[in-house]
């Protein structure tokens, strides 16, 4: 059979000029391929472009995010640097205050520095390793504080200044006493000074007990916890009365000569857990002697 042929015919507009071309079917189909490949090489040319184009935006977008990260990175980094840098100080500081406050070195964290990329997992650990350490700062500090208070109280509760200015005339122990001639024991020290001068609290605390009568005539007795307690004797006047809180200095009281008492004077004493101790020690000044 011979080939098929096509006649494509062509019409001019105007001078209706026509022009006839006549085509095979095969070089029709091979036209036809032609024509398709072409618009396929085309459109995948579009697409080929658009993909560029949108890729090129996601390679732009992922480069701003990742610059983002980098950037809270380094200044996480840096915030976690700068917190164990505190962290440090604050050690230092509570190293210092347990001393003086007489306890334990609390020691330090030991922790190793992060260094390299920060992952997620050891900004995690190096977090949860400054949290735990802030944590054991914050219950050594306050150990401390209660330790720092209880010494203050304590120091403040310390029998250690002067009651009286005055002359030393008899010391503590052993002695002959001076109404009886009989030895006996002294369980004060005697501070001679005129009549009428003003006596005062040697540390804090609360007057637990006065006296009118008795051997220690007009008497205070002042009790500073920590089984302390002081007693002021041979007044002539007292200036407080039980249960009132006093500080160290407030004055209790006036030299006199009540009680068993051959002159003017103020006996003084310290008691720890009851039992009378010798005053001297607790002083921080010298006392000023006499015959």
């Amino acid at each position: 059979m011979p080939p098929t042929r096509r006649t494509l015919v062509l019409i001019r507009r105007g001078d209706h000029e026509v022009t006839r071309i006549r085509v095979s079917r095969r070089r029709l189909a091979t036209l036809g391929a032609g024509l398709g490949f072409a618009v396929g090489c085309v459109a995948l040319a579009g697409w080929f472009a658009a993909a560029s184009r949108s890729g090129r935006v996601e390679i732009e977008r992922l480069r701003a995010e990742n610059e983002t990260l980098r950037l809270a990175s380094s200044s996480f980094e840096d915030r976690l640097q700068s917190l164990r840098e505190r962290i440090a100080e604050t050690e230092d500081r509570t190293r210092k205050l347990t001393i003086v406050a007489g306890m334990a070195d609390p020691g330090s964290s030991g922790e190793a520095g992060v260094g390299g990329t920060l992952h997620s997992a050891t900004s995690d650990a190096a977090l949860d390793a400054l949290a735990t350490r802030n944590e054991q700062l914050a219950a050594t500090l306050d150990q401390v504080a209660n330790r720092l208070d209880q010494n203050l109280r304590r120091l403040s509760a310390t029998p250690s200044t002067w009651p009286v200015a005055g002359i030393l005339t008899s010391g503590f122990g052993n002695r002959r006493d001076p109404l009886t001639g009989q030895a006996a024991l002294h369980s004060g020290i005697d501070i001679s000074a005129p009549p009428g001068r003003p006596v005062a609290a040697t540390a804090s605390g609360v007057v637990v007990k006065t006296e009118q009568y008795g051997g220690l005539g007009r008497a205070v007795f002042i009790s500073h916890g920590f089984g302390r307690t002081t007693v002021y004797g041979h007044m002539s006047r007292l200036l407080v009365s039980p249960g009132q809180k006093v500080e160290r200095g407030t004055p209790i009281g006036l030299v006199g000569n009540t009680g068993r008492s051959t002159g003017y004077h103020l006996h003084y004493e310290v008691r720890v857990d009851g039992k009378a101790v010798n005053p001297l020690p607790y002083l921080l000044t010298g006392p000023r002697t006499g015959s």
